[in-house]
């Protein structure tokens, strides 16, 4: 190993592909082994969805070379396995180097003879996937690294359905980027000869207003907001990235005539100086919105996260004049519910609809899919799954997709685009407050009244950082520790099924009968436990973490924090 990372150093030093400016960073940290180790150990790996790293020099970092490799197996595998002339859409975020990254990987692709369809500015996630199927392109990239740190950047991959790459495609992929091991190898074309030939073409407004138009088709009462637009408050905080624009620009359109944008988040900013972590996930980083809610006396507090995928969310409790946070399963359920109630009662369900949520989502999405006579389906975790089964429903004329969540803040109403959807959610959150405020209730209100109906669920995580390359290594004989000696009971939960979905199969530990998962290979252990209670352990893909996701299901709020607080405390006994 220290071979390999000594002959790497040395090659990105003295070969003149590398510019003077990275020679010079990895000068800077020459002295440092553990540093030049972890830069330098392994190539930062493709994974099912693309790269994600630290920004930096070496080959396990994020940087023009690294990207523009990934690149080049992409154009490889394009012009293998698809239509060339179709191109690849191109768009990115607020993060560092974003806009160097997009352009470097639109210069390969036209290199390579690969149109590249290059967004103007920045634009998120859901709008790269609309603009892709909105152009007709083979592929699509966008550069971002989602909720990460700053130090962090990345590079997703979506295919021509509009969802990210999903098995054969993506392992494909990986192939053939893991294939060019030249960084000489690898091609690119100045940006004056790429537009000459017609090979880079950058797009801006037609594609931002077709996903508006496309967005305010999945309301559902366009006359209750015009009749409340005025009595509702919303604080909105793009946490400085892609989502400002057309997160405002759709609430300004459907009438919401208070919305108030938190000022010092406001506009892009790649260190995100006022976040310690830009996740909506994180209660810290709606310090601002909230202090500016209780000034403006607002409804709801939204978030959305750098790329605006994820959709975070505070509602104000009247009974108690405090903003009380929602989990990402609260929030798609929130949303789910109202859009699957509504839709029900005017009649504009369509025939044989689906509801899909990933094996990690909170079972209240099957308790609400199972009373409006919902098709339905539980993927592997990560929204690409949930993309692909829209195309599957699609290909086969068999289910019509109403709606999919996950449980980290993602969902996605409607068809128009592939991957979660921040200024979607929004739009469909901000006209059920609407709705409901017209009946006397706040969205914490209506929590409530689903717990009520449909029972008392609670879900929670657990992640656990292990930097670096032993840091993998541990993870890895986690992971192999509990697939070869699996836990038969969670304090005084019993495990009534084991899924290895590595392997494929299910085992029940009473009797020893074996099953199937029915789902692709993926290094994730799921344990079925009695009393509707579950936990599963995954490796992070994009972060050095190993995540264990519970949920429980209680007789009552306090019931089921307590419950959940104990499944937690049994799950780190274990560890």
């Amino acid at each position: 190993m220290l071979e390999r990372v000594q002959q790497q150093l040395n090659y990105w030093l003295t070969d003149p592909y590398f510019d003077e400016k990275t020679k010079e960073e990895l000068r800077s940290v020459q002295g440092d082994e553990k540093e030049i180790e972890d830069r330098f150990y392994k190539d930062l790996a493709f994974g099912t969805g693309g790269l994600r790293g630290v920004i930096g020099a070496g080959t396990n970092r994020m940087n023009i070379y690294t990207v523009r490799k990934a690149t080049q197996g992409l154009a490889n595998y394009i012009l293998k396995n698809g239509d060339p002339q179709k191109g690849v859409a191109i768009s990115y975020d607020s993060r560092r180097m974003s806009p160097e990254f997009a352009k470097e990987t639109a210069l390969c692709l036209a290199a390579n003879g690969i149109k590249a369809y290059l967004s103007d500015t920045l634009r998120p996630v859901p709008e790269e996937s609309f603009a892709l199927r909105y152009f007709g392109c083979q592929a699509g990239v966008e550069i971002t690294a989602s909720h990460n740190p700053p130090a962090y950047n990345g590079y997703k991959v979506y295919w021509e359905d509009g969802a990210q790459v999903t098995p054969p495609h993506d392992t494909g992929i990986i192939a053939d980027v893991n294939a060019v091991t030249d960084y000489n190898d690898v091609r690119t074309i100045k940006e004056e000869a790429a537009k000459a030939q017609g090979l880079l073409v950058y797009f801006g407004s037609e594609v931002d207003d077709a996903y508006m138009e496309a967005l305010k088709k999945q309301i559902i009462h366009p006359d209750v907001i015009r009749e409340m637009a005025d009595d509702i408050r919303i604080v909105y905080t793009p946490f400085h990235g892609a989502g400002l624009v057309p997160v405002t620009r759709v609430l300004s359109e459907l009438g919401f005539k208070h919305v108030y944008v938190v000022p010092e988040q406001r506009d892009p900013d790649p260190d995100f100086t006022t976040l310690e972590y830009p996740n909506p996930e994180d209660p810290k980083a709606f310090k601002l919105a909230l202090a500016l809610a209780k000034e403006k006396d607002a409804d709801i507090v939204l978030a959305t996260d750098p790329d605006a995928d994820r959709l975070g969310i505070y509602a104000k409790d009247t009974k108690t004049g405090e903003y009380m946070a929602f989990t990402g399963n609260m929030s798609g359920m929130l949303i789910g519910e109202y859009i699957l109630r509504e839709r029900t009662k005017t009649g504009t369900m369509p025939e044989n609809p689906a509801f899909v949520t990933t094996i990690v989502t909170t079972n209240l999405a099957k308790a609400v899919a199972e009373k409006y006579g919902l098709h339905y389906v539980e993927v592997l975790t990560g929204f690409k799954y949930i993309g692909e089964q829209i195309r599957l429903f699609e290909e086969q004329h068999s289910y019509n997709y109403v709606f999919g969540l996950e449980e980290s803040y993602g969902c996605l109403p409607g068809t128009h685009a592939r991957d979660k959807d921040a200024p979607a959610a929004v739009m469909m959150l901000c006209e059920a407050a609407a709705f409901y405020k017209k009946q006397g209730l706040t969205l914490c209100d209506q929590m409530l009244r689903i717990y009520d109906e449909y029972g008392y669920y609670r879900e929670s995580q657990l992640a656990i950082t292990m930097p670096g390359m032993d840091g993998a290594k541990q993870i890895a004989a986690l992971m192999d520790k509990l697939r070869a000696n699996p836990p038969k009971q969670f304090a005084d939960w019993k495990v009534v099924q084991f899924r290895d979905y590595e392997t494929g199969k299910t085992v029940d530990p009473a009797t020893g009968a074996e099953g199937t998962t029915g789902l692709p290979k993926s290094n994730v252990l799921y344990f079925q436990l009695d009393k509707d209670a579950w936990c599963c352990a995954r490796p992070s893909g994009t972060e050095p973490k190993i995540k264990f996701y519970m949920g429980v299901k209680g007789t009552g709020l306090e019931d089921a924090a307590k419950k959940n607080e104990e499944l937690t405390d049994a799950v780190k006994a274990l560890l």
